[in-house]
């Protein structure tokens, strides 16, 4: 039933079949199994509403008498199955660890019996009277009551939420598309991503993937938050602060419509809020490290201090290193990262925390980076990084462009992920795959990819327990045992993880082996094998452990 939304319009056999798949199918086999349970859902949910949800009720009461009769059972079952009994590219996910994504919080029980008893009460009342109104999974669109926060083109800002009644934790997205940093970057940026700078066509509805999907087959840990999705509309990587002038041709406000979202949440339940988790994914990974500690001291401002703030960024985590081929600043791709933030920050007229720009007061372009913002950060931040990173590369000059790779290339490939290890070592809550890839946590397969047999959701589940074991920043700097937060792969080449998104030929659209990635990046697996004597396949394992 745990593994099942709307479970309590199923009989057993149907759930206990969706279940099976659920935890031991492959990734495209939840997803069809998981259709096939919301088509026979909004079927079924108009004629049985009243009945099955008063049996819910029951449940609910029998679970309450259950936990209260046997206090240890859900911390004893809470670590079965520790990763070695997993198969692989299935997602951890013991029925133990469901007290951070049902309805019912179960932590409370270790906590505060009083409190849980209050949840059981509160699911009761909300189940009555019975509603033949279907539950509506997409986000939907709210634009700022604040008119003057706004985006480049001086349209408003908004936001997407799908609301969680009952639910305690809220998780936070921006949304990523790179900057522009002059007037005629931006002018370009215009005409071809306007999306990025205007909402006059922001859709009405936006359904949620990854980590903010509210179904818990793909979500495992967070479907049943409050989620909040705010569109990247300011072009200045969430750090601006300037409004559009006559003078000046476009607003630069993303630092300030973070703001402006939090502050219309507290009227919508935020206020009550238990966690607030601000997340992002590339340019809105690197927002995440620039604005966590703002929220929580906005939070503070405003009386809310009890709310835990803490920060999911994804491929946010650039390096300033130097590029394979230097050119001249001419546009976002080519232009080098500390030139391009150099020449943002100020047209932007952008700010960085506070913390930073007193640690690089002059030079605060290089709080933009996430190895050198880190360390000022007060608030516990998880780092999601590929170690081969598309975004890093496109502006380091390595172009993949279907033709095999020269020399130089692979080894500065190479050199780059030592870079990134480098910078990552003593980050206590990270999850860093050796994969060629750029962003993560909202595509489907975040739940396959895993670093020494644990998946993301799973680390990040780890996480978020460390902070009831532990006060300090981040909890451990590896969890508890067996349950692991500081995962990096030692492997030592682009895609040497199995795990790794599929690969595909950017011609012929084909998928590819591990052995044509390799060959199409210019290493030749088969002659290497042969020179050592040995079948190109058990080269590839001794590749993909790092040897």
């Amino acid at each position: 039933m745990l593994c099942i939304s709307k479970w309590h319009l199923f009989d057993k056999l149907e759930i206990e079949t969706h279940c099976r798949v659920f935890f031991s199918g492959t990734s495209s086999q939840r997803r069809l199994q998981g259709d096939r349970v919301r088509r026979r859902a909004a079927q079924r949910e108009d004629m049985h509403c009243c009945q099955m949800r008063i049996s819910a009720m029951r449940l609910m009461w029998s679970v309450s008498v259950l936990v209260l009769l046997q206090p240890g059972v859900l911390g004893a079952r809470r670590f079965r199955g520790g990763r070695n009994s997993q198969p692989r590219r299935v997602p951890y996910r013991d029925r133990g660890d469901t007290t951070e994504s049902f309805s019912l919080d179960f932590t409370a029980v270790e906590e505060n019996m009083d409190n849980f008893m209050t949840q059981v009460k509160n699911l009761a009342q909300s189940l009555y009277p019975c509603s033949a109104q279907k539950l509506d999974d997409d986000m939907k669109l709210h634009f700022l009551e604040n008119t003057s926060v706004t985006c480049n083109d001086g349209s408003p800002a908004g936001y997407y939420i799908k609301e969680s009644k009952g639910s305690k934790r809220w998780l936070i997205f921006l949304e990523g598309g790179w900057y522009c940093f002059n007037k005629e970057s931006c002018n370009s940026r215009y005409e071809t991503m306007r999306r990025l700078m205007s909402s006059t066509k922001w859709p009405s509805t936006k359904t949620g993937t990854g980590i903010l999907s509210p179904l818990p087959e793909e979500n495992p840990h967070w479907w049943n938050a409050n989620i909040v999705f705010i569109p990247y509309c300011s072009s200045d990587v969430w750090s601006g602060i300037s409004p559009k002038t006559n003078e000046s041709d476009y607003a630069f406000m993303g630092s300030l419509i973070i703001k402006e979202v939090v502050k219309e949440l507290l009227t919508k339940g935020l206020d009550v809020a238990k966690v607030l988790l601000l997340a992002g994914s590339s340019a809105g990974g690197t927002g995440v490290l620039l604005n966590v500690d703002a929220v929580a001291e906005l939070l503070a401002e405003q009386g809310y201090s009890s709310i835990q703030v803490r920060g999911l960024s994804d491929s946010g985590w650039f390096v300033d290193n130097q590029q394979y081929h230097c050119t001249d600043c001419i546009d976002t791709l080519s232009c080098a990262p500390t030139e391009a933030i150099k020449r943002g920050l100020k047209y932007w007229g952008g700010v960085v925390p506070e913390s930073c720009r007193q640690a690089y007061e002059g030079e605060e372009w290089n709080c933009f980076f996430g190895y050198r913002v880190f360390p000022t950060i007060k608030r516990p931040v998880f780092v999601v990084q590929w170690l081969f990173d598309e975004a890093q590369l496109t502006v380091d000059n390595i172009h993949l462009t279907g033709q095999p790779m020269q020399e130089g290339q692979w080894n500065y490939i190479q050199e780059l992920g030592l870079q990134l290890r480098n910078t990552l070592k003593d980050v206590p809550a990270m999850f860093a795959p050796a994969c060629l890839s750029h962003e993560i946590i909202t595509r489907s397969y975040w739940l396959d990819v895993q670093v020494k047999g644990t998946s993301l959701p799973r680390a990040l589940h780890c996480w978020d327990r460390s902070f009831a074991d532990s006060s300090r920043h981040g909890g451990g700097k590896n969890g508890s045992r067996g349950c692991p937060m500081h995962l990096m792969d030692s492997c030592p080449w682009p895609h040497c993880n199995p795990t790794c998104p599929t690969m595909r030929d950017q011609y012929s659209g084909q998928e590819m082996s591990s052995m044509q990635f390799l060959m199409h990046m210019g290493f030749d697996v088969p002659a290497m094998a042969k020179q050592q004597g040995m079948d190109p396949g058990k080269l590839l394992g001794i590749l993909s452990n790092g040897s």
